[in-house]
């Protein structure tokens, strides 16, 4: 197969600059070409404004700004010909037919033989773009659908015709899923492809009978949230997120492309509700606001939302239905509760579920490929089949045929059965013929979830477990909420280093949660303190340093794989293991100081470490503590595993794995590729500054107190920070072992931990998911 090594987008608009970004994510060269604005003095003005631009946006799409200097700007006036060089040419200008098939031609004209190129239309027909095309075109022709925002956003819709040449959907897909992270959804060429299709019926089921059930946008929110699996914004929010302005263009495309006799039309009605808010400025979050919006009037910052029978706008009140609150997780409950959230969250979702049973077959190869594309595209925990497993299929025909609602031919065929089953530790999926097939996995794919289906685990808790993954290798999972660290985590850990050293050969630390690990569990912290068990608090603080101190010195490889957030005690784990397969989206760092207190589990020892022994870093006892102190007292989170590297939470020969589903297979492939002839580290000898460099460090945060950059209590914690950084009451000819090192993090953490100003820091990050300047 051959290989994609460059890359062209051309239309440098959101969409484009953004596919280009991600692209140089992956360290391929991109040329982003855009058109010459007129009279323009830099004919790329278009292109090279569209990078700087994305340099400065939140979420960033970029993943390390350095990843910028891969894109070439041009213009497809004076560039053209460089695609002559390009592997892969994605096209993402407007919507319009003609310029897109205007553009093709000239794109033909020099492209090389062989090349990729694809559209990335979310609206208009494969067949159609390529009709009147040369045939040598046609079959190197594609459609990639990302998603918005494409670093972020996991799915890729692939669409292919009969004339495209064996190879070019393979060639993408790969490129895509080992370079980009994404999991590739090959679709059938018709309107909206799977994921658009499905989840814009979804929205607008869910606005028309939010509407005519005269709800709240927040009651409308909490029903379609939680008890189905999906994002708490529900579908008020997430159209607030994604761009009102962007819903009517989207809805009546939909319509006029879909045959009269699809569900669809039943539903669509335009909304001058909808109207009146973009008109008015309500575009969502990058205008006014939209559904909901902040008043900051008089000063304040008040949360409103609109009357969806009124249109006008008043305090957000929050919902209050007795069906959330008895449904909990479980959609069956809810469907069935007789009150006004029961009805609207059946209303909502059986109508969306039958259109996925009738889409299915017309859009896709199989269920599994529908739920991948909610999953992964409209971030649903569950995919509709998925869902219609845990309502029930009988449970939901029944409520079909109650409600007037026509049963799709699939729904009826899998009467009596489920849309997925275990069989012999391995989950099968009902197909469109009627049998149960093998849900396979791409090589290099290894899932927990498959694991655990197939065999017991060797040990654990309700906070842990240690699991069997074979080849000589385990993996520890956390499994508490936002994989929290508590006392239970910490006692399997034990267990599992005694394990392993017994009858493994090497062990990983994993898990398929949203994150890796939140940090230590607060709540339980805030609980002990309020009761001032001191000793007990001092005591889980201890054990977590001799738990990670033997973590790291195990005779054995530990390789730590984080994903999503990895904070606190957290990231102090990833900082304890010998090395690092991480996945790109990994978000690390020391956050303590943000809750009033300091890494207390090896953090600031580590830390001092990696920074002294950075042969590119100077020498000298001041200066990795200076570092140290720098990154950890304005709590520096890491926005990428890239971004890692720069504040050495990662080290420069640590992994990073693009595809969320292969950093298990890599980091067990990591892991026993250290096992021959492993040796754990040697303990450190520190050499600190002292008294010298503590007083240092207060000057600059008084420095930035002075210019209104830190408050007072910044100032307590970053003494205390300063105080275990500097040594203590060190100097440089005074040698310091670890242990020293850990018992002035412990101090300084109790001494903080006993502060009113850190309890009000912890309670308010509790109640607020934001840290207290005080």
């Amino acid at each position: 197969m051959a290989e994609i090594k460059q890359v062209a987008v051309i239309g440098a608009g959101v969409m484009g600059a953004s596919i280009a970004a991600h692209i140089a994510n992956s360290g391929t060269p991109v040329l982003l070409l855009d058109i010459v604005p007129e009279g323009a003095k830099n004919r790329n003005a278009v292109a090279e404004g569209a990078v700087a631009k994305m340099l400065k946006t939140d979420p960033a799409p970029f993943m390390n700004k350095r990843a910028a200097n891969l894109i070439t700007c041009g213009n497809i006036e004076d560039d053209m010909g460089k695609l002559a060089d390009c592997d892969w040419i994605v096209e993402a200008v407007i919507e319009r037919l003609d310029i897109k098939q205007n553009l093709y031609h000239k794109i033909d004209e020099v492209r090389k033989a062989g090349s990729v190129v694809s559209s990335n239309t979310s609206t208009i027909p494969l067949a159609t773009l390529i009709e009147g095309m040369p045939a040598s075109f046609a079959s190197d022709f594609i459609i990639t659908h990302f998603f918005n925002p494409p670093r972020y956003m996991r799915l890729l819709e692939l669409v292919s015709s009969g004339e495209t040449n064996d190879g070019v959907v393979d060639m993408v897909a790969a490129f895509a899923d080992e370079k980009l992270g994404k999991t590739c959804v090959v679709c059938h060429d018709k309107p909206g492809f799977i994921a658009n299709r499905l989840g814009v019926y979804w929205i607008q089921a869910a606005m028309v009978e939010a509407i005519d059930a005269k709800l709240t946008v927040e009651e409308a929110d909490s029903v379609i949230g939680r008890p189905f699996g999906i994002p708490k914004t529900g579908v008020f929010g997430l159209m607030d997120l994604v761009g009102l302005d962007l819903m009517p263009h989207v809805q009546s495309s939909m319509a006029g492309a879909l045959p009269k006799s699809d569900p669809f039309h039943a539903i669509y009605r335009e909304s001058e509700l909808v109207s009146k808010l973009i008109a008015d400025g309500y575009t969502g979050r990058k205008g006014k606001g939209g559904f909901y919006r902040l008043n900051r009037e008089n000063g304040g910052k008040v949360k409103e939302s609109v009357n969806l029978q009124t249109g006008e706008f008043a305090k957000s009140e929050k919902a209050r239905l007795e069906s959330v609150k008895a449904a909990g997780k479980d959609p069956r409950i809810l469907m069935q509760s007789p009150d006004k959230g029961g009805k609207y969250g059946r209303a909502v979702m059986a109508k969306t579920l039958a259109y996925a049973a009738f889409i299915a077959e017309e859009a896709a190869n199989s269920i599994v490929d529908v739920d991948e594309a909610m999953k992964l595209g409209y971030n649903w925990k569950t995919g509709p089949f998925e869902l219609i497993g845990d309502i029930g299929v009988d449970a939901l025909i029944a409520m079909l045929k109650e409600d007037g609602i026509d049963v799709p031919p699939l729904l009826e065929r899998a009467a009596g059965k489920s849309f997925y089953k275990v069989e012999d530790g391995t989950l099968h999926y009902l197909a469109f013929d009627g049998s149960y097939q093998a849900i396979t996995r791409p090589e290099g794919v290894l899932l927990l979830e498959d694991i655990k289906r197939k065999s017991d685990r060797i040990l654990g808790n309700r906070s842990a477990s240690l699991w069997d993954i074979g080849d000589g290798a385990v993996c520890l999972e956390f499994h508490t909420k936002m994989n929290a660290l508590d006392a239970d985590v910490m006692a399997i850990v034990k267990s599992a280093i005694r394990t392993v050293k017994k009858q493994y050969k090497a062990l990983v630390i994993y898990n398929e949660g949203s994150n890796f690990s939140a940090g230590a569990n607060l709540g339980l912290a805030l609980f002990a303190a309020n009761i001032a068990v001191w000793p007990e608090i001092e005591n889980l603080v201890e054990t977590g340093q001799m738990t990670y101190k033997a973590l790291k010195y195990a005779p054995f490889p530990v390789v730590a794989a984080p994903s999503g957030l990895a904070l606190g005690g957290g990231c102090e784990i990833v900082l304890h293991s010998d090395a690092v397969q991480a996945h790109g989206e990994t978000y690390i760092g020391l956050v303590e100081p943000g809750v009033g207190l300091v890494p207390a589990w090896g953090g600031c020892k580590e830390m001092i470490r990696r920074w002294a022994e950075n042969p590119k870093f100077p020498k000298g006892p001041m200066a990795a503590s200076a570092k140290a102190f720098e990154i950890i007292s304005v709590a520096t989170v890491a926005k990428s595993a890239y971004e890692a590297k720069e504040s050495l939470f990662l080290r420069p020969d640590d992994g990073i794995t693009m595809n969320r589903n292969r950093l298990l297979f890599d980091a067990k492939k990591r892991a026993l590729a250290m096992v021959d002839g492993y040796q754990p580290p040697e303990e450190m000898v520190y050499r600190l500054p002292g008294e010298s460099a503590r007083v240092g460090f207060e000057m600059a945060v008084d420095g930035f107190y002075r210019l209104g950059k830190a408050t007072d209590y910044d100032r307590v914690v970053a003494g205390e920070l300063a105080t275990v950084l500097a040594g203590g009451n060190t100097d440089v000819t005074t040698e310091l072992s670890e242990d020293d090192m850990l018992e002035l993090e412990r101090d300084s953490f109790m001494r903080l931990a006993r502060n009113p100003g850190t309890l009000a820091r912890i309670e308010t990050m509790l109640l607020t998911g934001k840290p207290l300047r005080n």
